[in-house]
């Protein structure tokens, strides 16, 4: 008899309130049952010429600072080494440096233990096998999840080593080698944590480098005092935009609380929604790498084909989510993928995504080019600007989409599938998507440098699915 799939194994990772969705227990089962699944991908040869050589299993483990981490990592470790592998504990870090982790030394896997911006009751886990290749839904997270509800493990004759180490000196080292210290020039940077894992890297990184850090909630605490860290809320951004307008500072940077994404403000404080951050970033990877291809997702794309089409790259869609963009990279050999939600996903990075290299790219660019940051992406805004992401809580999300497609599909010059509902209206067009994990819908509207347009059809689609 199956057993029933744990509430808290999503479809790109792991994510439950403690202890009654994830709990100790359930974190050794995992352990176990992760060390089953590296042990096959060896034997199958899964990324054999990324793989270093020997004969013992190693998974790096990191954790995020949530109060729930330390006993879930050392459940964790516990069943990984019971299993007969070898656990790389790298401490408190972010979700890149598991994945920096893994594909810089070759490991077979690695897990962060973190919940991002989940409620503080929540934690969670991403685990990656070879070259810090994402575990989800469709390629055995699942399976993942049911064994380690089973239980049915044997202990290895052998038990693994536990080997605590600092990786933050080769990790820094690794992301300086993004930009070109003779192009920098001296900025003044506000810098918001939220307290969570990015202040200390940030601390580090910014002694290289020739800019004034303004330091806003950087000590790591897992009481989140000012709240969980998630600038995609318009209400978690007042810190970060007052400490621009308050020290005159160049350009704002905000993390999430394992920081796999930073958030920008330019120099009057206002936020730049993350997808003119894509266009930005895709730019100047062509610069580096003329020809080559861009991921993006299909929720807003606009700008993105634009800009990648004007600078000689090629765009390419596809489905939202880390695990369909890093398989998408890899099979396009893309330089670079983007998402409007701001996960920036890098080739250099092991085809991941990180929330350290945007920030250096873009202070790279702004010294270079002289501008100021609301000139950078000003532009953009005005040729396409967008509604940003917009949610609707509804009772049934594929008979409210439906409803939505019969009603608009007539009036659409092309439709696209890809993710969710996609429709073109010639002078506008949107993105409706179903979430993953939530009773949400999800959308996104944009126009060709009409802002009274984007209002109006923004007000249009939101009055038709609340007409439920």
């Amino acid at each position: 008899m199956a057993h029933p799939l744990p509430p808290c194994f999503k479809a790109y990772d792991i994510r439950g309130r403690v202890p009654d969705e994830l709990n100790e227990s359930l974190a050794e089962g995992i352990g176990r049952a992760l060390v089953d699944v590296l042990r096959r991908d060896r034997e199958a040869g899964i990324g054999a010429d990324e793989r270093r050589t020997g004969d013992r299993i190693v998974v790096a483990v990191g954790q995020d600072v949530r109060l729930s981490s330390p006993a879930l990592v050392q459940a964790l470790s516990r069943g990984i080494t019971r299993a007969g592998a070898d656990v790389l504990d790298i401490g408190l870090c972010g979700t890149e440096m598991v994945y920096f982790a893994v594909f810089s030394r070759g490991l077979d896997g690695g897990v962060m233990v973190t919940a991002s911006h989940n409620p503080m009751d929540y934690n969670g886990m991403k685990p990656v096998r070879v070259g810090a290749r994402p575990i989800s839904g469709d390629t055995g997270l699942h399976d993942l999840g049911r064994a380690a509800v089973a239980g049915r493990f044997v202990d290895a004759p052998t038990p693994g080593s536990v080997t605590h180490e600092d990786i933050l000196e080769s990790y820094v080292a690794h992301l300086k080698g993004y930009v070109e210290s003779a192009s920098l020039r001296p900025l003044r940077i506000v810098f918001d944590a939220g307290n969570g894992c990015a202040g200390p890297v940030v601390t580090r990184l910014i002694r290289d480098l020739p800019f004034e850090a303004i330091e806003m909630r950087f000590e790591p605490d897992g009481t989140f005092p000012g709240g969980v860290p998630n600038p995609l809320l318009p209400a978690n951004r007042s810190v970060a935009a007052n400490a621009v307008l308050r020290h005159g500072a160049d350009l704002g940077v905000a993390f999430d609380g394992d920081f796999d994404r930073c958030f920008f403000f330019d120099e009057h404080g206002s936020f730049i929604e993350g997808y003119y951050v894509v266009g930005l970033l895709a730019e100047q990877a062509l610069r580096r790498v003329p020809g080559a291809r861009i991921v993006h997702d299909p929720r807003l794309v606009w700008n993105t084909i634009d800009v990648v089409g004007a600078a000689g790259g090629q765009p390419v869609m596809s489905k939202t989510g880390h695990a369909f963009i890093k398989e998408r990279m890899r099979r396009e050999d893309a330089i670079y993928g983007g998402e409007m939600s701001a996960h920036h996903y890098f080739r250099q990075f092991g085809y991941c995504d990180s929330g350290m290299v945007p920030w250096l790219l873009v202070a790279q660019f702004l010294g270079r080019s002289g501008l100021p940051m609301s000139r950078a992406v000003g532009e953009r805004m005005a040729s396409f600007p967008c509604s940003g992401e917009i949610n609707r809580e509804v009772r049934d999300i594929p008979a409210t989409m439906d409803r939505i497609a019969h009603h608009l599909l007539p009036l659409a010059i092309s439709r696209d599938d890809t993710d969710g509902l996609s429709l073109d209206f010639g002078a506008w067009r949107m993105n409706l998507r179903g979430s993953n994990t939530e009773p949400l819908l999800r959308l996104n509207i944009e126009t060709r440098g009409d802002p009274d347009l984007l209002a109006r059809k923004t007000r249009e689609v939101l009055a038709l699915i609340d007409a439920t």
